[in-house]
């Protein structure tokens, strides 16, 4: 989608003049920097900031403000696949078609482009142009996102859970943490920018999220057991190699395409009740639904 394909150069071209940036104030580690360009700018379908600017959209927030919202999610986001695919955790040797960073560098300058990625997101967020509080709210915001109650809190949680069966309620407390909160932080983080709304607008647009996350997950896991390798850019079959618990797993193929469509379904239904325009986050939950890569 055209509109999409300008999002995604818009948000590669502001991470590229960060990080251009960061290299002209010290030039001295660069094969450190080389680790964090190699998996930051990698491509990649950029889900997170599309949805910060979907959501931007709605709420008629100007792109220039969200752009380090943007960024900030897209390096946490870097950060937590460089640490993912480690021996250590997932041990995946290919991500978005190439290899993964501890692959192409060595473990040690992956974990420390992961750590300074993580840095990173806080300062460009901290560059926001907008009131001081708002950024407070801000940092607030994705510290939650991708702390102990969050990302790595669920990933933590997702490691403990190989080799054991667990239940439809437990597998998504896991991915509510692991990947939805991050996903709910994009709303959320140009949400709270807008005074103007009410508590249950703003409700709705994070009951949105948490239903678009969900079904995020969903489709990802069913990717995983229908998708190709060369579509993907990683390893198919991967979850079931690792006898981790997924959505098809639990529920079978069919069924978890119905608990897709319900969440995808709930999703929109929220939208209806922010009374904004929301044609651009119904496009993406359109795309989530129905995306083979």
């Amino acid at each position: 989608m055209k509109q999409f394909r300008q999002l995604q150069s818009r948000i590669d071209t502001f991470l590229t003049h960060f990080l251009d940036n960061q290299k002209s104030q010290s030039p001295t580690c660069s094969r450190l920097e080389d680790a964090i360009r190699y998996t930051l700018l990698a491509g990649g379908k950029r889900i997170r900031p599309l949805l910060v600017y979907a959501t931007a959209d709605s709420l008629n927030v100007e792109k220039d403000t969200v752009d380090y919202i943007a960024a900030s999610i897209e390096m946490i986001h870097a950060y937590s696949l460089i640490h993912d695919d480690l021996p250590a955790m997932d041990n995946d040797e290919l991500r978005r078609g190439k290899p993964t960073c501890h692959i192409q560098y060595d473990e040690a300058t992956a974990i420390l482009a992961g750590d300074a990625l993580q840095a990173m997101a806080f300062d460009v967020l901290s560059q926001t142009p907008i009131k001081a509080h708002h950024v407070v709210k801000l940092l607030s915001i994705l510290a939650g996102a991708c702390g102990l109650h969050g990302m790595a809190g669920g990933q933590s949680l997702d490691l403990q859970a190989e080799n054991k069966h667990i239940n439809i309620n437990q597998l998504q407390a896991i991915h509510s943490a692991k990947t939805g909160a991050l996903l709910v932080a994009c709303v959320n983080m140009v949400v709270c920018l807008c005074d103007q709304l009410d508590k249950q607008q703003i409700q709705a647009y994070l009951q949105f999220a948490e239903h678009f996350g969900i079904a995020f997950q969903i489709v990802d896991d069913i990717l995983d057991v229908t998708g190709h390798t060369s579509k993907l850019g990683k390893p198919v079959g991967s979850d079931q190699q690792r006898h981790k618990s997924t959505y098809p797993s639990l529920l079978g193929l069919e069924k978890a395409l119905e608990k897709a469509r319900y969440h995808i379904g709930a999703a929109k239904s929220n939208l209806q009740k922010t009374n904004q325009e929301n044609l651009a986050l119904l496009t993406l939950t359109d795309y989530i639904q129905n995306r083979s890569h």
